[in-house]
């Protein structure tokens, strides 16, 4: 795989720049949104190629990334009727005035791709700006570039033109920074860690350039004594260990009201021993983890827990016949953290989860938004007007009652709060994100 450098990157912004005065910039909204329809008719057809290529560069199980590319078909689907509905507004002025509003795109839009959901990501990031009539240079993670190419296959065989989509396979230091900070791109998007998060913030602010930035999480799950505990429990432990845990709004911390904390943990326990770890092709409930430093890092924390007396209160298989040399992990379920621990406080990024109990609505409240991040949570309880009460306390940017959607759909706007990040994906919010208002005030008289 080419490892592009700052070079390629500003071929690809020159690219951009040159479809936006092109055939792509000329293209009515329709005409957009009907490319989009054809490109996810084409990833629908494809799709369990895209599955097979997902599941392999990655290592999640089959089924999730199935699951993948039909998100990625029904984002092209979304934007595709979204893209002639983008208004603007008239607005009440001075009299002989009439005002109203333009949404025009940034121009040429940067997109770098984490490699834990390079499909799902691609389909919330680029495609929106696509939809919105921008061109875009994307930069998919070193780890997982594969499906990014297979996507840009796919939009030249819908006949997107040339130029509208770019994509630069290399190293975040290499062309990741270069895109970040180049002065012809209009608008970043960014995916991953805070602490990359912040470099690329800052290295598009020297360009005075608009930045979405979707970071960590430390999501958690507030589970009352009246919840539907039966519905829960597999959103409880599916929302942790998805993906291997490589999920910006996985559900790491699962908050249990002190009455039911015994039997609850003892449920939790029980699903958590029944998991089976193993390769991506065998489709079982856990596949390894992307890299040798990731399973590392993960191990640490869970050492980590143990020397400080943390409970191991259950811990997943890894199927005996896992190939050896894999980056496979136990799922770990930990008891008796507090909520200050550093495993109830850092993304850990791995199939590990705490359960820590709580006696009160305010206490509940208080734990959950004790952390710097502020992604998605979940309420589970049978009483409406707690239900209300604690959507408005918690702070994130995704609040689910009575399930977790660990991100949500297409059409939820998705994005966080804090340390989180800022700006909106998914939806509508995506594309205002990816357009920038013109007021028009026009004198007749």
């Amino acid at each position: 795989m080419a490892a592009g450098g700052a070079a390629d990157i500003d071929a690809a912004v020159i690219a951009a720049d040159t479809a936006l005065h092109g055939e792509w910039g000329k293209a009515t909204a329709a005409e957009r949104g009907r490319v989009l329809a054809r490109m996810g008719k084409l990833v629908e057809a494809q799709a369990e190629d895209l599955a097979l290529l997902e599941a392999r560069d990655v290592g999640k199980p089959l089924k999730q990334a199935r699951a993948d590319a039909l998100a990625l078909a029904r984002y092209l689907e979304f934007y595709a009727g979204a893209a002639d509905k983008l208004h603007g507004e008239t607005l009440p002025y001075l009299a002989g005035y009439t005002v109203y509003t333009l949404r025009e795109p940034h121009g040429v839009t940067g997109h770098i791709i984490p490699w834990n959901y390079p499909m799902q990501i691609i389909g919330r990031s680029v495609v929106g700006a696509l939809a919105a009539g921008n061109a875009a240079v994307v930069k998919p993670a070193e780890e997982a570039s594969l499906t990014a190419l297979a996507f840009g296959r796919i939009a030249a065989e819908a006949g997107l033109p040339d130029g509208a989509l770019n994509i630069v396979t290399g190293s975040g230091e290499d062309a990741g920074a270069a895109l970040a900070g180049h002065p012809g791109v209009h608008h970043v998007s960014f995916t991953g860690s805070t602490a990359v998060g912040a470099l690329v913030q800052a290295a598009a602010g020297r360009n005075a350039v608009p930045v979405t930035l979707e970071l960590g999480g430390k999501s958690p799950q507030i589970v009352f004594a009246d919840a539907d505990l039966e519905r829960a429990l597999p959103f409880l432990v599916n929302a942790g260990i998805q993906n291997a845990g490589q999920t910006c709004s996985a559900s790491s911390r699962l908050l249990v009201e002190q009455r039911i904390y015994d039997s609850l943990l003892d449920n939790l326990s029980a699903r958590y021993r029944a998991l089976k770890v193993g390769a991506a092709l065998d489709d079982l409930d856990v596949g390894p983890l992307i890299s040798a430093a990731q399973k590392s890092r993960v191990e640490a924390y869970i050492e980590r827990g143990r020397k400080d007396g943390l409970q191991v209160a259950a811990q997943g298989a890894i199927a005996s016949n896992a190939p050896g040399g894999g980056h496979f992990l136990s799922p770990t379920l930990f008891a008796g953290a507090a909520p200050d621990h550093l495993l109830a406080q850092d993304e850990i990024f791995g199939p590990v989860q705490v359960v820590i109990p709580f006696r009160s609505e305010e206490e509940a409240v208080q734990i959950a938004n004790a952390t710097q991040y502020g992604l998605v949570a979940g309420v589970w309880t049978g009483d409406g007007a707690r239900a209300m009460r604690l959507t408005r306390a918690v702070r994130a940017g995704q609040v689910f009652v009575n399930n977790y959607g660990a991100g949500g759909g297409v059409e939820l706007p998705f994005g966080g709060v804090g340390r989180s990040g800022h700006g909106r994906e998914k939806g509508f919010e995506a594309l205002y994100g990816f357009t920038r208002l013109k007021t028009v005030a026009a004198y007749h008289g």
